[in-house]
């Protein structure tokens, strides 16, 4: 009954002190750019929480889409960014997205959405 207790306290505690992903936009706005032109943005990401936060992955779902994330684990109240870099030779809408995925015990998984539109001129 002891270690039932004990296991039961480290996971409560486990979740009070933990690592906490921010983004505080979703949807990432490239409004209208021009055929060519530079298609990267800066997507910010806070930790929130008191140990070190890790992006273990970004990924796009398509190959528009180069998303590159931190090396290093995001220290708490710190931030860093992630980088979505469009590919502007493909005219049209944007309707994108882009999943990010941490050591987020609450919310291991964000999904990013890119929205705008590549114009020839």
């Amino acid at each position: 009954m002891k270690k039932v207790f004990l296991l039961v306290c480290i996971v409560c505690v486990s979740m009070v002190f933990s690592q906490k992903i921010l983004i505080e936009k979703s949807t990432i706005d490239y409004g209208k750019v021009k055929k060519g032109s530079n298609g990267e943005m800066k997507v910010e990401v806070k930790n929130t929480g008191d140990k070190p936060l890790i992006i273990k992955e970004v990924k796009s779902t398509c190959g528009c889409t180069i998303p590159s994330k931190p090396n290093a684990p995001i220290l708490p109240g710190k931030t860093s960014f992630i980088t979505l870099k469009y590919d502007t030779n493909i005219v049209g809408q944007i309707i994108k997205s882009v999943e990010v995925f941490s050591n987020d015990p609450k919310q291991s998984r964000i999904i990013l959405r890119l929205r705008g539109e590549v114009t020839e001129s």
